[in-house]
C-alpha cells in the first residue's frame, strides 16, 4: 500500500481509504462490515473516514466497535459534523461543533479524531465562529488536524485567510472521478497552494467505471443502480456514458488491471490527491479495488482514458 502526506499536517495516509457512506451501520450486515475492516488492516490501509450523520450515528458506532481493540495509533480516523443529527442539531456554530466532537468521540470509542471534517460550508454561522471552535477542538487535543468537503473556492481562501491566529485546514474532501472533475477548475489548484490535501469520494462514480452497468443492459441485481440509491445516479446512467466507460475496457486490458482499478489508478495520478475514498460490502471487493494503489501505469494509457471520457463526463 502507497502512502502519502495529508497536505501539511504531518500525518501520514494510506492512498486508499475505506469509507463508510451507505454500508457500515446501515446496509452492510455487521459481521461482513467487520470482515472488511480487518481487510482493510491486512492490506495495508491505515485511513478510514465516517460522519456523524452517517445512519445517524450507526456508522460511528459500528466503527468505535470495531477498532476499539487496535492500537490507536495503527489507524488514522476521519469523521465529519454539519448535517442534521436531530431537528435542532446541525450546523457549524460553535455550539454544535462542541457538542458533535464530544458525541462522535463517544461513539467511536476514542479520545481523539485525526481529522475532523465540516461536511458542507455553514451559511447560516459566521465563518470565524466555525474556524475559533475547530480551533479549539484541536487545542484541546479532542482532534489532530481539520478539513472540510465540498466548500467553494472563495469558502476556502476565506478560511486560509484566518490562519493564523486560527488553526488551517488540511484536507479538502469533494467529489472527483474520471466523470467528475468540476474540483480540478479552482479547488484542487486553492488547495495545492495552500497545503490542503485532496480526499476524494465517489472514485468509481458511485461504481458507474467499474464498468458493471453496459448500456442498454438489466441493471445487475444487488447493484447501487437497482436499488434506493438509484436517485443519485441519473446523470451517470445515460447510454452515452455507459457506452463511453465500455471504451475503457482495452484500456484495462493494455494496463493490465479491472475498469475499476484504472479508474482509480488515474484518480490517484492526478495533482494534488492524497487519497480516493472506497466504500466496500465484502473483503474481496476491498482487496481487489486497493491494489489500484500500487499500479504504475503508463500515463499515456491513462491520458487516453481520460480522453474516452472526456466527452461525456458530467462535470
Amino acid at each position: 500500500m502507497q502512502y502519502r502526506q495529508l497536505g501539511d499536517s504531518g500525518i501520514e495516509v494510506s492512498a486508499i481509504c475505506l469509507g463508510s457512506w451507505l454500508t457500515y451501520g446501515v446496509g452492510v450486515d455487521d459481521s461482513a462490515g467487520r470482515a472488511c475492516v480487518d481487510a482493510a488492516f491486512d492490506i495495508g490501509i491505515n485511513f478510514i473516514d465516517t460522519a456523524n450523520v452517517y445512519g445517524r450515528g450507526a456508522a460511528e458506532s459500528f466503527l468505535g466497535d470495531v477498532l476499539k481493540d487496535r492500537p490507536r495509533d495503527s489507524y488514522v480516523l476521519a469523521t465529519k459534523l454539519f448535517f442534521p443529527m436531530s431537528d435542532s442539531d446541525k450546523g457549524l456554530s460553535r455550539s454544535q461543533v462542541a457538542k458533535q466532537i464530544d458525541a462522535s468521540l463517544a461513539r467511536l470509542k476514542t479520545d481523539y479524531i485525526d481529522l475532523y471534517q465540516c461536511h458542507r460550508y455553514d451559511p447560516d454561522t459566521p465563518l470565524e465562529e466555525t474556524m475559533a471552535a475547530l480551533s479549539e477542538v484541536v487545542r484541546s487535543g479532542k482532534a489532530r488536524a481539520i478539513g472540510f468537503s465540498e466548500w467553494a473556492p472563495e469558502q476556502i481562501e476565506a478560511a486560509v485567510a484566518l490562519a493564523p491566529p486560527h488553526v488551517k485546514f488540511v484536507s479538502s474532501q469533494p467529489q472527483y472521478s474520471l466523470l467528475w472533475r468540476r474540483p480540478e477548475a479552482k479547488v484542487i489548484p486553492v488547495s495545492i497552494a495552500n497545503g490542503i490535501g485532496q480526499i476524494v469520494w465517489s472514485p468509481l462514480a458511485m461504481g458507474v467505471l467499474s464498468g458493471k452497468y453496459a448500456p442498454g443492459a438489466e441493471l445487475p441485481a444487488g447493484s447501487r443502480a437497482s436499488g434506493e440509491d438509484a436517485q443519485y445516479m441519473g446523470r451517470y446512467m445515460t447510454d452515452p456514458v455507459l457506452e463511453a466507460v465500455q471504451r475503457l475496457k482495452p484500456i484495462a486490458d493494455k494496463a493490465g488491471c479491472t475498469m475499476a482499478q484504472l479508474a482509480i489508478a488515474w484518480v490517484l495520478a492526478q495533482p494534488g490527491i492524497t487519497s480516493a475514498i472506497v466504500g466496500a460490502s465484502r473483503p474481496e471487493q476491498l482487496r481487489e479495488t486497493a491494489k489500484a494503489a500500487d499500479l504504475a501505469i503508463d500515463p499515456a494509457l491513462l491520458a487516453e482514458a481520460a480522453a474516452i471520457i472526456e466527452g461525456v463526463r458530467v462535470s
